[in-house]
């Protein structure tokens, strides 16, 4: 007959083992659900797959860094639940603040993506002369890319709606040489549809109403760059204010309304994606 005192220690090492069973099986079920979520995760510019039925909304907002207006168009796509990019200026990284921005958009893909508005937004709005020199505009975007840690070739022109991939460009004449270089480097030019313009350097000029009257009539005409697709350019700092902020959302919340709007990330743009 086993002592008490021995059957005592065989139960708790019996128990020790299962425990130990337990939670090595619990561990890696942890482990196998984080790498399937490290596995599912998409990265920018993974391909996504069209409907004809369907009308892609491309929101691209330009500028950022640009607190508060970049801070709070973000809070309201992520309260209305759509997808947007922001074309940076590597400038305006100018402090920590901006800088966790920049991250915060970065790392949030695939509701939000980051691409290239330049470094110096055009010698600082000097267009003539950032354009007239090829070889230092091309070095100001790729400077750009590598300030902010761009991890796609997209990049917006500053002031100028030129479009370019694969060989395929079209600009002004004072853009073309620009975009040549930068085509033959795999990069892609994005220009847009429609602006939704401001005044007094930050003012949205038209209303919600208006802009979405006019996103339907380019739709229906068929007036965009790409069937099917819209790009609409707007700037951070338009919204900073409540009252420019409820355009904002009231624009997006109607537009959600028709069941056939999609929005979608600049990186899934048909020039973009087809690579």
């Amino acid at each position: 007959m086993i002592p008490l005192f021995s059957r005592f220690f065989i139960l708790i090492m019996i128990a020790s083992s299962l425990f130990t069973s337990c939670k090595n099986s619990n561990n890696n079920q942890v482990n196998e659900d984080s790498l399937k979520n490290v596995q599912t995760k998409p990265t920018p510019g993974t391909p996504i797959q069209y409907d004809s039925s369907k009308r892609y909304i491309f929101l691209t907002w330009d500028d950022a860094p640009q607190p508060p207006g970049s801070n709070i168009c973000k809070r309201i796509f992520e309260e209305q639940g759509v997808k947007a990019t922001f074309f940076m200026v590597g400038m305006h990284q100018i402090d920590n603040r901006r800088k966790h921005f920049v991250d915060t958009i970065r790392n949030a893909y695939p509701q939000f993506l980051l691409a290239n508005h330049s470094y110096s937004h055009g010698f600082q709005n000097k267009y003539s002369s950032f354009y007239a020199k090829p070889d230092s505009a091309v070095k100001d975007f790729l400077h750009a890319e590598q300030v902010l840690n761009i991890p796609v070739k997209i990049i917006r022109f500053p002031g100028n709606p030129t479009w370019a991939s694969k060989g395929q460009i079209k600009g002004t004449k004072a853009t073309i040489p620009v975009a040549k270089i930068l085509d033959s480097l795999g990069y892609h030019i994005i220009g847009w549809d429609v602006e939704w313009e401001f005044v007094g350097g930050n003012k949205p000029k038209q209303t919600a109403e208006q802009m979405i009257a006019k996103v339907n009539q380019l739709f229906d005409n068929g007036n965009t760059y790409e069937p099917n697709c819209i790009v609409i350019l707007a700037h951070d700092r338009m919204f900073s204010t409540t009252a420019h902020a409820a355009e904002l959302e009231k624009f997006i919340a109607e537009l959600k309304k028709d069941t056939r709007n999609v929005f979608e990330t600049i990186d899934h743009y048909p020039s973009v994606q087809n690579k």
